[in-house]
């Protein structure tokens, strides 16, 4: 069963550890927009790709008033490295037991070579100042993300 989270309801709160295991709340960031995406995990073509475009857009980020979080089933140590090694700019927050994923409907089973196990469904969730959820992605494409979340952000979706 997957919990599906509507536009217009507020993003439902969470406490993660971030790279330094020091924990980083959703709520944190009240009064500002968020970028909060989910992805699979760490070192990945894919996921590498979307933390990077991510990182590099950072600053335009910023001046439209966002920040951007990353969330994955890795370990803190796991994204430590991933940071460290990649250059990643944005906060990574670690949701080893998949409590954050499974909130937001993205801990889901996928096949892959006839082949059934649980993993994360590349999302992204739009969150406005006020804590609601404005937009969202879901199975999303790395290829042209950043740009498109951008573009919402600026028609301030």
């Amino acid at each position: 069963m997957t919990k599906t989270i509507a536009i217009g309801e507020f993003a439902p709160n969470f406490c993660l550890p971030d790279k330094d295991n020091k924990n980083v709340c959703l709520n944190d960031f009240r009064g500002r927009g968020v970028v909060l995406y989910f992805y699979p995990r760490d070192n990945t073509s894919g996921c590498t790709a979307e933390a990077l475009g991510f990182s590099g857009a950072l600053g335009e980020f910023e001046q439209m008033n966002a920040v951007i979080v990353g969330v994955s089933p890795d370990s803190v140590e796991s994204h430590r490295k991933f940071i460290e090694k990649k250059g990643i700019r944005v906060t990574l927050l670690s949701d080893v037991g998949h409590k954050v994923l499974e909130r937001y409907g993205v801990w889901q089973q996928k096949k892959l070579y006839g082949r059934e196990f649980w993993g994360v469904v590349r999302s992204t969730f739009l969150i406005d100042p006020t804590g609601k959820i404005s937009y969202v992605w879901r199975r999303v494409r790395v290829r042209g993300h950043v740009e498109e979340v951008k573009e919402k952000l600026k028609r301030g979706v």
